[in-house]
C-alpha cells in the first residue's frame, strides 16, 4: 500500500496573510479582524519580520481591562501595546503531526511559519484538520468533492452555522 507523504508546515500554510502594524490602532484592528473573518493575525515590520501576535483574545483584553473607556485611551490603543510578543512560532518543515501536537501543548489556535527570519505564512488549527483529511484521501485514493457531496451512502455534509466554520455530519433519515 502506498502511504502518502506526510504534509509539512509549507504544505499546508496560509501564504497570503493578513498581517498588522503596531502602530495601527486597537478599533483597526478590531475592524480588520472582524471585516476578514479571522480570529488573530501576525504582527509585523517593515521586514516582514514577527514583533508579536495579536488574538481576538488580546483585544478582549483591551475592552475588559478599561483602556477602551479611559482618558488616556489614544496612548495606549495601539496594537504594539496589546499583542502578545514572543509568540509561538515554526519552521516550514514541521510536519502535520508535531504542528497538531505543539498547538494542544502550546493552547495556541496558529503558529506562524518563519524562514530566514521573515513570516511567510501561517498555520492554523483549521489548516491542520483539512490536511490531515486530505492525507487520509489520498491515501485512499479518494476523490477530494469540490463541494458538499454524498460521502457515503446516507451521509451527507452540511453547514450549521452562518460562518460556515463549523461541519458536521448527518445522516439522512427516510429517502
Amino acid at each position: 500500500m502506498k502511504h502518502a507523504p506526510i504534509l509539512a508546515a509549507r504544505d499546508i500554510m496560509a501564504r497570503n496573510l493578513v498581517t498588522l502594524r503596531p502602530e495601527m490602532s486597537i478599533m483597526d484592528a478590531i475592524g480588520v479582524t472582524v471585516r476578514k473573518r479571522i480570529s488573530g493575525a501576525p504582527v509585523i515590520d517593515d521586514d516582514h519580520r514577527l514583533l508579536g501576535m495579536l488574538s481576538e483574545y488580546d483585544l478582549l483584553s483591551v475592552l475588559a481591562s478599561g483602556e477602551y473607556r479611559a482618558e488616556d485611551y489614544e496612548e495606549h490603543n495601539h496594537v504594539g501595546v496589546w499583542m502578545t510578543t514572543e509568540p509561538e512560532t515554526i519552521g516550514p518543515d514541521v510536519d502535520i503531526y508535531r504542528l497538531a501536537h505543539l498547538m494542544l501543548e502550546r493552547g495556541v489556535r496558529r503558529l506562524p511559519v518563519i524562514e530566514d527570519g521573515r513570516v511567510v505564512g501561517q498555520v492554523s488549527r483549521r489548516d491542520v484538520l483539512r490536511d490531515i483529511e486530505r492525507m487520509r484521501d489520498e491515501r485512499l485514493h479518494l476523490p477530494r468533492p469540490e463541494s458538499p457531496t454524498r460521502t457515503q451512502p446516507s451521509l451527507y455534509q452540511s453547514a450549521t452555522d452562518t460562518d460556515g466554520s463549523v461541519i458536521v455530519n448527518r445522516i439522512k433519515r427516510g429517502g
